[in-house]
């Protein structure tokens, strides 16, 4: 903002009527009268009285009080007030200088109104008596011009001019006295001033004619010059007088008094009328008056008396400290305002003159705010920086203004500036992110954390609404899990949250001010849902569902210690510690015959088998987790103990589907024969084929493996799955034959998916190999030593399953029992899937497979079952470190086809 300055002058008589109007001040300046009000147009005068003012209306300046030029500027020549006028939005300064001319509106005044001379009858003609002057306080023509005596005609009027030129009336003897003929006159003196029209003055003069006495009071000088200051104290002697006459006696006997002194002066000053000592009765002060002027007489015994003049000239001392007015103060401020902003308006004044009234002015910070002149007494308080109300919201501005004088006087004036807030700062979280932990299973509507936004401003810049922004997971909008509190920020739960569906999601919750305009934020909440154990194992193998005649596993005869029977598998769609299972054996007709891995859920033989050990082994499996509170599932299993597999197939095969038929035991008796007759027959009919077609056999059986069993993919474990528990990994089972009749079982990974996750294919019982590298099935090959490379080392195998010892790791069983069960188990599934029954429980789709060789063995998601995978197309074949298997050695021979054959 830049400042205005310029001057006007006026000039005007005193005594002018109050609201006579001086001149159109807003005409002068050029400003707009509609805008005087607005722009907050003032007159401010450095005295005392308001002598001027300003009409917002039409812009006049009028007088509003009385205005005596004698008594703003006594006897000087030029008489003036200065005015400044002031108009903000933009800040202007002009200078406005009124001269007040004189007018004759005081009539002259003698000191007294009678003055008593003493003259002596022998006093000759011409002599001169002097009288005090009379006073006009008017300037030039208005003052006195002349003097008159009316009278007696023995005297006349004379007149005395002093080096200053003032004029003192005398009285001039004419003709001679005779005290005998007149002892008394009385003349009237009259004074006169040059106004139009003139005015008057008048004292009477008693004239006593007295004995001789012929010499008058004389002074040293006719004028004494006097100077002092203005600090001088109570009874101080200003000056000494002393009047001399050569008279003796009576006559030389001197009084002294004031012929003239002015009003003010008669409160200060006083004179010793014995001595002539004129001493300070009262305050002396500069700045009321800086000089005075008086007429002392000296008057001897015979009425003789002498005039002088004393002036007296008032030295400034620094007494006064500066004065400090604000104006045009602007309290409170937004917290936007650009530097520069004008807060107040200061006008600094010190009554002292010269360097006792120099000023220097600044404030207490210098950082914040900056203290610009406008013009010699006046300065702008403006901002130098940008304000911030969450740093400082009160100021506390300390003007301090020192004049120069020695010593110099000082003084404070402290505003008070409020910053007004302004919607500058966006709500801010307490956290860059949340992540929130909930159980599942919880209740609906339970509050699980509470948001929290803080915002630095105030009022409703400060107050903060909190909403969720709009999103799905997957494809349902996240308002149907969770909502919020506006207000407070609690988050609720929608629904109950189910781990085994839903893990985690993540969502923005948005905090905004109430702002113009409004500010917000956004902060990411994380929901992350912790398992709880509310999931009971799932038993893949064997299977609850095809309990009956399908849950069979043979065991040969041969079968010794540490033979691995078969293996449990069930996973739980639980995690963590609520999904780690141990097996263990439920009911067992003998404890000592079977036992089970409680990590792996192998089921292997304890002892050696005896020839009084039952052909059937009914055992019940349970299955429990490790959660609080447990959960566990069974499932039943039939162990037969057999010599090869066709000792068992017709049992098996033509088992009664309902076993609550008839227990006539002449009904067994006549299924018994007959099954000994189909024995028998079927016997015979094999021992004929196989001599007759021995050397088309293998022929035929590749043909049929190759055009009724082509390779097949079992679908995924999802499939499997209650639709509970995702399935990270995946495998596909493929049972086939070889052109040797060699029947090879292997598992192949799915694409994407970590290789680390393998299925336990130690049991035996999940595939065999009876010749390698093209041997045939009857050979005694022994297995060539394993490739060690793509095998899981005792490190890498996680979990209870990779931690058991190398040692106990199973094999492909490779012996001729197992052999003649594949091939018999692969026939025979031929003719199910024909029919559309199964007798093995493998299901649509499984070649009629036990579920031993089933897709059971597609598992995810279960680590204990990860060891050994044969890998399709390798020329390595599965086995323990040791080259062992069932805890029998075997070395590596290699015999040749046609050997076999012979």
């Amino acid at each position: 903002m830049n400042d205005v300055s310029g001057q006007l002058q006026y000039t005007v008589p005193e005594e002018m009527k109050l609201g006579s109007v001086v001149g159109n001040v807003a005409k002068d300046m050029g400003l707009n009268i509609k805008e005087l009000e607005l722009r907050k147009f003032q007159i401010i005068s450095q005295m005392k009285k308001q002598y001027f003012n300003i009409n917002l209306e039409n812009g006049d300046l009028y007088v509003s009080d009385r205005i005596d030029r004698e008594i703003l500027c006594e006897a000087k020549q030029s008489c003036f007030i200065n005015l400044e006028a002031v108009i903000e939005n933009p800040l202007n300064f002009y200078t406005v200088t009124i001269e007040i001319q004189d007018v004759n509106d005081n009539s002259p005044v003698f000191s007294k109104k009678h003055f008593d001379i003493e003259i002596s009858e022998v006093t000759s003609p011409g002599a001169r008596f002097a009288l005090s002057n009379a006073k006009d306080p008017d300037l030039a023509t208005n003052s006195i011009q002349s003097y008159t005596l009316s009278g007696d005609e023995i005297f006349s009027l004379g007149e005395k001019i002093t080096k200053d030129g003032i004029k003192y009336p005398e009285i001039i003897l004419e003709k001679s006295l005779d005290r005998e003929e007149k002892s008394f006159y009385e003349l009237i003196l009259t004074a006169s001033d040059g106004g139009k029209p003139p005015k008057t003055g008048t004292a009477i003069i008693k004239i006593v004619v007295q004995d001789f006495n012929d010499n008058f009071p004389i002074f040293t000088q006719d004028t004494y010059h006097i100077r002092l200051y203005e600090n001088a104290p109570i009874g101080f002697l200003v000056i000494q007088l002393n009047a001399t006459d050569e008279d003796e006696g009576s006559n030389a006997l001197i009084s002294y008094s004031f012929s003239h002194i002015p009003e003010n002066a008669q409160q200060i000053f006083n004179i010793n009328s014995s001595n002539g000592e004129i001493k300070i009765i009262g305050i002396l002060d500069y700045e009321a008056s800086d000089t005075y002027e008086m007429t002392v007489e000296a008057k001897d015994g015979g009425s003789h008396v002498a005039h002088c003049k004393i002036s007296i000239q008032v030295i400034d001392m620094n007494d006064n400290p500066p004065e400090i007015t604000i104006k045009s103060l602007s309290a409170t401020i937004p917290e936007n305002s650009p530097p520069g902003t004008i807060i107040a308006l200061i006008n600094i004044r010190d009554l002292d003159s010269g360097m006792n009234g120099e000023v220097v002015c600044h404030i207490s910070d210098t950082l914040v705010f900056q203290l610009v002149p406008s013009s010699s007494s006046y300065y702008k308080l403006v901002t130098a920086t940008n304000m911030d109300r969450e740093k400082n919201s009160v100021y506390n501005i300390s003007i301090q203004s020192m004049d120069k004088g020695s010593p110099s006087l000082s003084s404070n004036k402290t505003i008070q500036l409020k910053i007004s807030d302004v919607n500058d700062n966006p709500p801010v979280f307490e956290k860059i992110n949340y992540i929130v932990y909930i159980v599942e299973n919880n209740q609906p509507g339970t509050s699980v954390q509470n948001v929290r936004a803080s915002d630095l401003d105030q009022d409703e810049n400060g107050k903060i609404t909190y909403c969720i922004l709009n999103s799905n997971i997957e494809n349902i909008p996240v308002s149907s899990y969770v909502s919020i509190n506006s207000m407070t920020g609690v988050l609720y739960a929608q629904r109950s949250f189910d781990y085994e569906q839903l893990q985690d999601f993540q969502f923005q919750v948005m905090a905004k001010d109430s702002g113009s305009p409004p500010l917000s934020s956004n902060v990411t909440v994380r929901i992350c849902i912790i398992d709880k154990n509310d999931n009971a194992p799932k038993i893949l193998y064997p299977s609850p569902d095809t309990e009956g005649s399908a849950l069979f596993e043979f065991i040969p005869h041969t079968a010794e210690k540490g033979y691995l029977v078969t293996k449990v598998i069930a996973v739980d769609a639980d995690s963590g510690h609520n999904a780690w299972l141990s097996y263990h054996l439920l009911q067992v007709p003998d404890s000592s015959l079977f036992s089970i891995d409680q990590r792996t859920g192998e089921i292997r033989i304890g002892r050696d088998l005896q020839d009084m050990d039952s052909l059937r082994q009914k055992v019940v499996i349970m299955v429990k987790d490790n959660g609080h509170p447990s959960f566990s599932s069974t499932v039943s299993l039939t162990l037969v103990v057999a010599e090869s597999f066709q000792q068992v197939l017709p049992e098996i095969v033509h088992k009664p589907s309902d076993p609550k038929a008839s227990s006539n035991i002449t009904f067994y008796l006549v299924v018994s024969i007959a099954l000994i007759s189909l024995l028998f027959i079927l016997t015979v009919m094999i021992t004929v084929v196989y001599k007759c077609r021995k050397s088309s056999t293998q022929s035929s059986f590749r043909n049929i493996n190759r055009d009724m069993y082509p390779q097949f993919t079992l679908g995924c474990p999802s499939e499997i799955s209650d639709g509970s528990l995702p399935f990270p990994f995946s495998y596909d089972v493929c049972v086939t034959l070889d052109s040797k009749q060699n029947e090879i079982a292997y598992l192949k990974s799915v694409q994407n998916v970590p290789t680390d996750n393998l299925i336990d294919t130690d049991d035996p019982a999940a595939g065999n190999e009876s010749s390698k590298n093209g041997l045939p099935s009857g050979s005694v090959a022994q297995q060539a030593q394993p490739n060690t490379e793509w095998r899981f080392s005792q490190a890498q195998r996680p979990g209870p399953s990779g931690a058991q010892p190398t040692e106990e790791a199973g094999v492909w069983p490779n012996n001729q029992f197992e052999t003649e069960r594949l091939q018999a188990m692969i026939l025979a599934s031929a003719n199910e899937a024909a029919e559309g029954t199964s007798g093995l429980g493998g299901g649509t789709g499984t070649m009629g497979l036990s579920a031993r060789y089933g897709p059971q063995f597609t598992l995810q998601h279960v680590p204990d079952y990860r060891q050994n995978v044969y890998i399709p197309g390798s020329t390595l074949t599965p086995t323990n470190p040791g080259g062992k298997r069932d805890g029998k050695g075997g070395g590596n021979k290699k015999k040749s086809g046609k050997k076999e054959k012979k």
